[in-house]
């Protein structure tokens, strides 16, 4: 399933991917965003769980079963701009700052704001169409949340 997942990815006119699979897609960028720091933090996996358990309503376990999915899928993939052009095709536009809020929960998991998931943050909120604003309002309601403001 990866091997085709990573087949359409890289696919030079690649279709829009069906449901599973961009979850998936979205999955991987969660992880690859959790390891673009070098480390890949427990606290970092347990928030990705949680997330994909809730807004996929699913298990903890078929979260966890998504999540080690999709890193042998971040491993494998050439570059983060097939997993946004996957999320960006599926999608609306409302939802994707959704996926920019739950990027920044992960960011912030580990209590610091690391200058590589930073980085990587800012690359790819373009990449699914959402402006600094509105990436800089989704950061600032994810620490208000963390802060439990």
């Amino acid at each position: 399933m990866i091997a085709d997942l990573l087949r359409r990815l890289t696919a030079s006119d690649p279709e829009p991917l069906p449901y599973d699979d961009a979850r998936l897609a979205l999955a991987a960028l969660l992880v690859r965003i959790a390891r673009s720091d070098g480390d890949y933090a427990e606290i970092e996996q347990a928030q990705i769980d949680n997330l994909l358990a809730h807004r996929y309503a699913l298990s903890g376990h078929d979260a966890r079963a998504l999540r080690i999915e999709a890193e042998a899928l971040e491993q494998e993939a050439p570059d983060t701009v097939r997993f946004t052009r996957a999320i960006k095709d599926c999608v609306p536009y409302e939802d994707r700052v959704h996926v920019i809020e739950a990027l920044w929960f992960i960011v912030l998991a580990d209590g610091t704001r690391d200058h590589e998931e930073d980085a990587l943050l800012r690359m790819v909120a373009p990449m699914l169409g959402i402006n600094d604003r509105d990436s800089n309002l989704a950061r600032k309601r994810v620490e208000a949340t963390k802060s439990g403001a």
